[in-house]
């Protein structure tokens, strides 16, 4: 393992980087080879209905070594950062020593900066949310944040404008006055091995590109289809990158070819995004290339 900063046996390892870096291949080859239980962190490959799509780990994989927290939640439920925090909190205190790996920035920063406990939206607020989205774009909810809270989310995510409008309007705080009340976190940065994916742009869509085709050979148009009869673009399990697409395939709007081109696209800019929280949140991260790693 080239590369790596030096990791104990009994120490946490945080695996952060973005999609299709080899995040998974890195947390299971160090579970085989030092042991320990690899826990998901990605916000989209805790629910059950999406492994191919999500690159969630094959059965195979799964066999190698313990994995947790993935592949456990219903199709149409609710998981935010906060259910993730409960979820991990015991996996931190158990028997092995927890190795977390995924490409969700915001699990990582609450696991290791901590989480402000922000009540629940309730259903009406997000109700007229969604309407508001529906009619006039996230862009309206981002136009009525307050200075602070806008500098500090990722303005081109919908989910996080919304939902940083949501606790606006149900708190009468802004997001930015809760952040600031912060716990102190679970895990912090100095009690565990941090490691970051920083890769090479081409390198990385060059995978992304070979990865979508893997997918489609390994079943995820099947996978699309399966999902039709419960498909619903306002589930935050739809969000699997790729699934609207293959999705509008299957509804005859989109030939595959073309649905293929456009969920990679997706994928790019996805990573672009992720990379860019990366940098802004874990400048205190080690750094892993594993386009130079040998």
């Amino acid at each position: 393992m080239r590369n790596l900063p030096p990791i104990s046996p009994d120490q946490p390892v945080l695996i952060a980087g973005p999609t299709a870096s080899g995040k998974s291949a890195l947390a299971l080859e160090i579970a085989e080879t030092q042991g320990g239980v690899i826990v998901n962190a990605d916000a989209i490959q805790v629910y059950e209905n999406w492994r191919i799509l999500t690159a969630r780990p094959s059965e195979e994989d799964e066999s190698r070594a313990p994995h947790a927290l993935y592949g456990h939640i219903a199709h149409d439920a609710e998981y935010s950062v906060g259910h993730w925090l409960r979820e991990v909190a015991p996996l931190l205190t158990g028997d092995q020593r927890p190795i977390i790996t995924g490409g969700t920035g915001l699990y990582f920063t609450a696991l290791t900066q901590g989480l402000a406990d922000i009540p629940a939206t309730p259903p009406e607020i997000r109700a007229e949310a969604d309407a508001r989205v529906a009619e006039d774009g996230f862009e309206s909810l981002l136009a009525e944040l307050d200075p602070e809270t806008a500098a500090r989310i990722d303005q081109l995510n919908p989910m996080r404008v919304q939902r940083a409008w949501e606790v606006l309007r149900a708190t009468g705080q802004p997001l930015a006055a809760w952040q600031d009340n912060t716990p102190a976190p679970l895990l912090p940065e100095a009690a565990c091995v941090p490691i970051l994916f920083d890769v090479d742009k081409d390198w990385l869509n060059d995978r992304i590109a070979r990865r979508f085709d893997l997918m489609i050979e390994l079943g995820a148009l099947e996978e699309a289809r399966a999902n039709l009869p419960i498909w619903n673009p306002k589930h935050l399990s739809a969000k699997a990158i790729g699934a609207p697409e293959l999705m509008a395939h299957l509804n005859g709007e989109l030939d595959l070819d073309t649905a293929c081109e456009r969920a990679t696209i997706a994928t790019r800019q996805f990573a672009k995004r992720q990379r860019t929280w990366f940098r802004s949140k874990m400048k205190t991260w080690a750094r892993y290339r594993p386009d130079q790693a040998t």
